[in-house]
């Protein structure tokens, strides 16, 4: 089972190299922000303990994000596998991820971390800014900002697979068929 954690700045390709990842490997795309709307929706015991938080302007902690994970790898048990996109954020996500796996005899092969210089991601992002209708994505200060936030509390997630031999640094800059090919090397060879 090939079980591949996507992860890069805001503004990296991520969204774009998933899709191509999902349709070239036949994976299940398990995005945390995607998950937690359809629980929401459809009123799971979870999604319900989920939205209480969100009310209230907090993060929904880890262990509820973990349960909604496990309930979408349980209904796709057939799976050829799963990419992570947006998940995990923090360590303790790593390794919460990493227990709730074993449970299922499955494991990360391998995290998949796009690489882009910040002027690249600002300048990306203001361009998607211009489309998307994403106010966050059309102010410098908050862009700079969101960058900032992954540097001090995301990056760190690369050290914990690092120390595992699974961290696989792509450079997310060139051509979409470039990096998708440097993607794809990655996990033949890991």
């Amino acid at each position: 089972m090939l079980n591949i954690v996507l992860f890069g700045p805001p503004g990296c390709g991520k969204g774009t190299q998933s899709e191509k990842l999902i349709a070239k490997y036949d994976l299940v795309h398990l995005s945390t922000g995607d998950i937690l709307r359809a629980e929401i929706a459809n009123q799971t015991k979870l999604g319900l303990e989920a939205k209480q938080y969100m009310d209230k302007g907090e993060l929904v902690p880890d262990g509820v994000v973990i349960g909604m994970i496990a309930s979408k790898i349980d209904a796709n048990r057939d799976a050829k596998g799963f990419i992570f996109d947006g998940f995990p954020r923090t360590t303790a996500q790593a390794e919460a991820l990493d227990r709730m796996l074993a449970e299922r005899n499955m494991q990360i092969k391998c995290m998949l971390s796009l690489e882009v210089p910040k002027d690249e991601l600002v300048k990306r992002l203001l361009n998607r800014g211009l489309t998307s209708g994403r106010s966050d994505d059309q102010n410098p200060e908050i862009i700079e900002n969101r960058i900032k936030e992954y540097n001090q509390k995301t990056a760190p997630v690369i050290e914990y697979y690092r120390a595992q031999g699974k961290h696989k640094p792509i450079n997310g800059v060139g051509s979409i068929d470039a990096i998708f090919a440097a993607l794809c090397e990655a996990i033949e060879t890991a």
